[in-house]
């Protein structure tokens, strides 16, 4: 008699044995579209500053003396003094110191605020789930 699984043979037990094998595969579905899209948005802001300005202001200081050569720009403190020489005719020719040129500078500071418009870009992600992902799902 031929053994059956389960029977006996002599008082030996014939037990199967069993194994079951697993095959993991894939294969590409569409599950859904993505839209990006960028959006530029505006914000309204005000921009601090501080200029500065600065100003010459300049003397005529009429001096009128003669002079054997010219005299050469000089500093006096912060003021820049700048000779300015005439020939004048006489019987004989004489350098004649005319004036003098006092620059000074001065400077002036003022705060000021200037609304402005500031564009900042941001990414707006939309995904639409396709057809065919939403089937999959209900199975």
């Amino acid at each position: 008699m031929a053994s059956q699984p389960g029977t006996r043979q002599r008082d030996k037990v014939v037990l199967p044995v069993v194994e079951e094998e697993l095959r993991v595969g894939k294969r590409k579905t569409t599950s859904g579209k993505v839209r990006i899209e960028t959006v530029v948005d505006t914000i309204e802001e005000v921009a601090k500053a501080t200029l500065e300005e600065e100003h010459l202001e300049v003397t005529r200081i009429a001096i009128g003396r003669e002079v054997g050569s010219v005299p050469s720009t000089r500093h006096e403190g912060d003021v820049l003094v700048i000779p300015v020489i005439e020939e004048i005719l006489v019987v004989e020719k004489r350098l004649m110191l005319k004036e003098e040129l006092r620059i000074s500078r001065r400077k002036t500071q003022e705060n000021v605020e200037v609304p402005i418009t500031l564009r900042k870009e941001r990414a707006v992600i939309e995904h639409t789930p396709s057809q065919t992902s939403s089937k999959e799902a209900k199975r």
